[in-house]
């Protein structure tokens, strides 16, 4: 079985053209005109083992803003899309994940119920030419479109970029752990019988 997607998107603001295996083996290629989500999506897709591809194209001379946010928006899709009917995964995954002075708490529930809770400190302000807030704005279209549930707490750390790494990591390696199929479950993850 491969859960694999293609997500297309044009708007006034952006362009963007996506895809993604989830059965994948961490091949990443992404040109999204912004430097440091290229370096976080790639940190995502390597450390999740998927495959990814995006190709975006966007208003940067207003900001980073609207290609994030869209490119986070189409990620959720495809990852709604690629994970289908979600039979026999395991559907929870949690960890803490270190990058040098940064430790995150991930945790994840595949149920078909969004929601983000996000208490990571990061101020108005930049991780070199990137608005810092604009983490949190990502991944709230990514769990939105993804109808996923995701919490994510910063035990501590200074440094905003090695907070970011963190928080992009973990949640790959625990949607990774999370998507994985079961033998002894059957059908969909849930007493109700549906997600």
């Amino acid at each position: 079985m491969t859960r694999h997607a293609t997500i297309s998107r044009c708007t006034n603001e952006t362009t963007i053209n996506l895809q993604l295996t989830l059965d994948g083996s961490g091949q990443v290629h992404c040109n999204t005109g912004v430097g440091f989500l290229d370096h976080m999506l790639t940190l995502w897709a390597a450390h999740g083992v998927f495959d990814l591809r995006v190709e975006a194209s966007g208003d940067l001379h207003v900001d980073a803003h609207h290609t994030t946010e869209d490119v986070g928006i189409c990620l959720g899709l495809a990852w709604k899309e690629a994970l289908g009917n979600a039979m026999g995964i395991v559907r929870f995954a949690s960890g803490i994940f270190p990058m040098d002075d940064a430790l995150v708490d991930v945790a994840v529930d595949l149920g078909n119920r969004p929601y983000l809770h996000f208490d990571i400190p990061f101020p108005k302000t930049k991780i070199g030419t990137f608005d810092a807030e604009l983490v949190q704005e990502f991944w709230h279209a990514f769990v939105t479109n993804a109808r996923l549930n995701l919490h994510l707490v910063a035990r501590h750390g200074h440094n905003l970029h090695h907070l970011s790494e963190a928080t992009f990591k973990g949640v790959g390696v625990s949607l990774y752990r999370a998507i994985q199929v079961d033998p002894r479950k059957q059908g969909v993850p849930s007493t109700k019988g549906v997600l």
